[in-house]
């Protein structure tokens, strides 16, 4: 009986990003990150197909370059990173172009579906072998029980419910 071994890839935060995108007020969109993750793929093909990945971050290093609101999104209104320290995903399958899996925010698990572009594999100048990813995708904020909002006078909502992911992962071979 023949054994697949799997090669295990390690992230490079240096060359990686986790970031998103809100509307605020319905009339313009506000970004932001979360500054520290982790994540990791195990594979058995050069083409990622069927990979298995993980990633964690950091609740509370929510980072939107505005210190009142990365405070207001680290509380109990929204991630409540004292009491949920991590966000988390684990993907079920991938087909080279779309990622299903779990995703928990606040101990509440859903699973979403993300588009991936897969930018191929390089040997760098130290001779080790990198894999890059762009990773998009929406989900509701809502699902996971970030319900805060408000209204202003005139009745426009102040923080959308969709977030659109924008996630780039480079990766080291192991």
């Amino acid at each position: 009986m023949e054994t697949t071994v799997k090669t295990k890839w390690k992230l490079d935060p240096v060359h990686s990003e986790i970031g998103f995108k809100v509307k605020h007020m319905m009339i313009s969109t506000i970004t932001g990150n979360l500054n520290e993750f982790e994540a990791s793929v195990e594979t058995d093909n050069a083409d990622f197909k069927n990979a298995s990945f993980t990633f964690t971050a950091n609740a509370d290093s929510v980072n939107t370059k505005n210190k009142d609101r990365d405070n207001h999104l680290k509380s109990a209104d929204f991630f409540d990173a004292e009491k949920y320290p991590k966000i988390s995903f684990k993907s079920k399958s991938f087909n080279g172009d779309t990622m299903v899996g779990d995703l928990t925010i606040k101990n509440v698990t859903k699973e979403i579906a993300l588009d991936v572009s897969f930018n191929g594999i390089v040997e760098d100048q130290y001779q080790q072998t990198r894999a890059g990813f762009e990773i998009t995708g929406t989900v509701s904020r809502k699902d996971y029980g970030l319900t805060w909002n408000a209204l202003t006078e005139a009745g426009t909502i102040v923080v959308g419910d969709k977030i659109r992911l924008g996630i780039d992962l480079e990766f080291i071979k192991q």
